[in-house]
């Protein structure tokens, strides 16, 4: 489950959405700014850091750290990495860590030696349902969608969609719930992950998440009004959105190159498709070819 991805996404274009899992804050609190620094020597990366409007100093600046596994080093690490930040960063006086966790309650390791710190500086948000409050954010239930089981995260996203419709969160909230099936099945084929969230195919490729986290929406959304005929079939729809993302990446295509991936069969093209998110030239091509 690719977690960081989706926490980079959720608040690099909205930090405010900080702000909704926050409750504490102030009604009027907003205005901040996101990051994910690099911490020298060691290269700790941050999962996020919120600072807040320089007009607004009565606002903490908060950290954020996702951790969504037992970890015996955890308190450790969350104490160190937040110690380095504050050295080399010009945090003010009024800082919080915010961790977004199952439960505080997983192995995190012995709390006794950081005991202070995380009493009087760390806010865990829990996704974990038993672990939440009945009225609990729906950015947080959301979020909670990341370890339901399987067979009830369709039920469950269509409760919170319902009980966000007709607000101002409705979009925001499905591009929310998008975002995190993108990122929980990242290994399944766009049917299932649609089926999963109880979607349909056109509103899953049209969603900011999946144009935002991938950048695939609009080249998928595209091919696929060309793909609609029953003649052409699922693998050449497919193919046709793996060339023209190919033509972004690596540059023109060669016609025997063209040919030899129009003649993929659907599964080594969907493969195809999650590999060239990472190519960076032609050379990547040829070589996943081989």
């Amino acid at each position: 489950m690719a977690s960081d991805k989706l926490f980079y996404w959720l608040f690099q274009n909205q930090p405010d959405r900080i702000v909704s899992l926050l409750t504490d804050l102030p009604v009027d609190a907003g205005g901040y700014q996101f990051s994910a620094p690099v911490l020298k020597e060691r290269e700790y990366r941050l999962d996020g850091l919120f600072l807040p409007p320089a007009d607004r100093p009565e606002l903490p600046a908060v950290i954020l750290e996702a951790q969504m596994a037992a970890d015996p080093g955890f308190f450790m690490r969350l104490y160190a990495e937040t110690a380095r930040l504050l050295q080399q960063q010009a945090v003010t006086r009024n800082w919080r860590v915010v961790v977004i966790c199952p439960s505080r309650q997983l192995n995190f390791g012995d709390p006794s030696p950081v005991i202070e710190f995380l009493e009087q500086r760390v806010q865990w948000l829990e996704l974990l349902p038993s672990r939440q409050a009945a009225n609990a954010p729906l950015l947080l239930q959301a979020l909670g969608l990341l370890i339901q089981a399987e067979d009830q995260v369709a039920a469950a996203a269509a409760e919170l969609r319902l009980k966000a419709a007709g607000t101002a969160l409705a979009s925001d909230l499905s591009d929310v719930i998008t975002a995190i099936f993108i990122s929980r099945f990242s290994g399944r084929s766009i049917q299932e992950v649609c089926t999963l969230g109880g979607v349909t195919i056109e509103d899953f490729s049209q969603s900011v998440a999946y144009k935002e986290i991938f950048g695939l929406g609009e080249a998928r959304g595209e091919a696929r009004g060309e793909a609609r005929g029953e003649a052409r079939g699922k693998a050449e729809g497919e193919a046709i959105v793996i060339l023209r993302l190919l033509q972004r990446r690596c540059g023109p295509i060669s016609a025997a190159t063209t040919a030899r991936i129009q003649a993929l069969p659907l599964e080594q093209l969907e493969a195809l498709a999650e590999a060239l998110l990472d190519f960076s030239g032609p050379a990547d091509l040829a070589a996943w070819l081989k």
